[in-house]
């Protein structure tokens, strides 16, 4: 590892007692974006009823800097019961109507969890810490009122993203099954957004700060690993402007992915099995 440097980003996102702050709000949602939020909290409530005991928006939509025509609609959904079959394949039908019907957004990425795997103690810093830090409320009571406050520490970083190593293989045969280049075009967006998360965590400790900004997360790692910048900086913009270039896929899983899984491994572990 070459010497540190100074990032160029000064530390933020933490409150005056070192916490992450939450992120995100109701308030900050795009005027055009409105209307699709609004219809995804009424059919949510139409498909899960009193079974639903949350729901929450994430991502660039309620931090305010969602893109028209660009960015997706993320949802969370956290049901007073587990979810079932049956329950996933509703989901995924409304995230489908949603898209088709309002072309402010590209995609529809919704998470679908019952309550107590969400509080639960094996979740409590990865879809703890997600709820609690990375979402914004939409209806119902807050799980964040029953789950810790979260500092930007070496427990964070390897229950967040500890398992590259572990999806690497699932990369690969999804990378070999890919057959269109719509596909290939979306597994580069995710691929690439996943990589700058997972790197950006790897040094998120030693930075002592938080950011969900994919542009900021790759200049600092490249703060603490400028001889793998570059590569974190081009992910970063293919994250917002992806390819169907399956050489790119390839160099992930070949070369920055495997580098990237080992690292961390030596500096924060191993996530806990799920």
């Amino acid at each position: 590892m070459a010497a540190e440097t100074v990032p160029p980003i000064a530390p933020k996102g933490l409150d005056a007692q070192g916490y992450i702050e939450r992120e995100g709000s109701l308030g900050r949602i795009p005027q055009p974006f409105r209307p699709v939020v609004a219809a995804a909290r009424d059919r949510v409530l139409e498909l899960f009823g009193p079974r639903l005991h949350s729901a929450y928006l994430y991502g660039s939509i309620p931090r305010g800097t969602a893109r028209v025509g660009r960015s997706d609609l993320d949802l969370l959904l956290a049901l007073r019961d587990e979810p079932t079959d049956a329950d996933r394949e509703g989901v995924r039908e409304l995230g489908e109507a949603l898209d088709k019907e309002f072309p402010q957004i590209d995609g529809v990425g919704a998470l679908l969890y019952g309550r107590d795997v969400l509080l639960s103690d094996l979740e409590r810093h990865d879809m703890g810490w997600f709820v609690a830090c990375l979402c914004t409320p939409l209806l119902g009571d807050d799980l964040a009122e029953y789950l810790p406050r979260y500092r930007p520490d070496s427990l964070l970083a390897r229950e967040t993203n500890g398992d590259l190593a572990v999806l690497l293989p699932r990369w690969r045969e999804r990378i070999g099954a890919a057959d269109s280049d719509e596909i290939r075009t979306r597994l580069v967006r995710f691929m690439s957004r996943h990589l700058v998360r997972t790197a950006f965590t790897l040094v998120m400790p030693r930075w002592n700060g938080w950011t969900s900004d994919l542009g900021e997360m790759a200049e600092v790692f490249a703060a603490y690993y400028p001889e793998r910048g570059d590569q974190l900086r081009t992910a970063a913009g293919l994250g917002h402007a992806p390819t169907a270039d399956t050489a790119v896929l390839r160099a992930y899983v070949d070369d920055l992915g495997p580098w990237l899984a080992d690292e961390y491994a030596r500096v924060h572990g191993t996530k806990t099995p799920r």
